[in-house]
């Protein structure tokens, strides 16, 4: 439910109803909006019909939620979240860039690349250690190896870590590395998953499935949510529709939609929406201009020598043209994209 306190409401007026809600040990989040300061409040509410929550002193209203996604609601916090991942925050002025391969392949592999994305603006490094592929006998990623090699590559160049789990078993492994756990996909409604990357702590990417309806997906958020960590970034990564022309379809009405429903900060991933290097650019644009507060993007130095999903992947070069041409439109909507030149 949505306590909602009148606009002359003082501190102490609402320090008290936050008090009673500490007492009754009910999760609640503050918020400043259109109505208000509010607070929402997640539990079973019915505990607090006795104590008349609603003739508190400075309360103007006690209103139900409207939406059954309830922490991953604008109704919860009317206030965008922004979410901290090293030393980097996603959803505040910056669009952030999590960039680099695909797969951890090779440590000087790794180090060029982030090397070069960092000088670009990047400031984050993305790249997956256990990688989910379609086929059994594709390249699965290096695991511990892949992880430590991310890490050390953090710390010698100096960008944040994210990078997927896909087993509840490797959870507690993973964030002994990273800085931010991915669930991709694939993943989206491995609810035990889900729970478990929740219970670490850690901030959490949380691709959209591509089949998922919006809906669903914040239902995906809720889970994380619901443990009590709050570091959660919803990723847009194309949907699947009856085009074959792209390997996805980029879901960018989904950019606003998420905005208007929920607090929580969207990235977007054109690299596996498209599947195609030549329509990277383009949909960061278009990511940007819809209002995405970060952006996901592979990068190789070698593409046609990747081992997995080198048709996506950028070159540095190409990056460093990604962030100067979509350096002006987030300059244009009053933001800053990352360190971009």
């Amino acid at each position: 439910m949505r306590i909602v306190f009148l606009p002359n409401a003082t501190r102490m007026q609402i320090q008290r109803v936050e008090e009673l809600l500490q007492q009754l040990r009910f999760r609640y989040r503050r918020s400043h909006g259109d109505e208000g300061t509010v607070l929402g409040v997640v539990g079973d509410t019915s505990l607090l019909a006795s104590k008349r929550v609603e003739r508190m002193r400075g309360v103007a209203a006690v209103l139900p939620f409207t939406v059954p996604y309830k922490q991953a609601s604008r109704e919860y916090c009317q206030e965008g979240s922004v979410v901290q991942v090293g030393n980097v925050r996603i959803g505040g002025p910056d669009v952030v860039v999590m960039a680099g391969p695909c797969s951890v392949e090779s440590q000087d592999g790794l180090f060029a690349v982030a090397r070069r994305v960092k000088a670009a603006g990047a400031t984050i490094l993305r790249g997956g250690a256990f990688k989910p592929r379609t086929s059994p006998y594709s390249f699965q990623g290096l695991g511990r190896e892949g992880l430590e090699l991310l890490q050390h590559a953090s710390r010698e160049i100096g960008l944040a870590v994210v990078t997927e789990v896909m087993d509840t078993r490797h959870v507690e492994m993973v964030a002994q590395y990273a800085d931010m756990l991915q669930i991709g996909a694939r993943n989206v409604q491995n609810f035990d998953l889900l729970r478990e990357v929740g219970a670490s702590g850690k901030p959490v990417l949380l691709k959209r499935g591509m089949m998922t309806t919006i809906e669903e997906y914040l239902f995906c958020a809720e889970y994380i949510l619901a443990t009590g960590n709050e570091q959660v970034v919803l990723c847009e990564r194309g949907i699947r529709t009856f085009d074959t022309v792209t390997r996805n379809t980029l879901d960018v009405c989904a950019v606003p939609v998420l905005k208007h429903r929920s607090h929580l900060p969207i990235c977007v991933d054109p690299s596996h929406a498209t599947g195609d290097w030549r329509y990277v650019i383009p949909m960061a644009r278009a990511a940007v201009a819809a209002g995405a507060d970060a952006l996901m993007i592979e990068v190789h130095a070698q593409p046609e020598a990747a081992f997995s999903d080198g048709p996506q992947s950028l070159t540095p070069n190409r990056f460093d043209q990604l962030m100067r041409e979509v350096a002006p439109i987030a300059t244009a909507l009053g933001r800053k994209l990352g360190r971009a030149r």
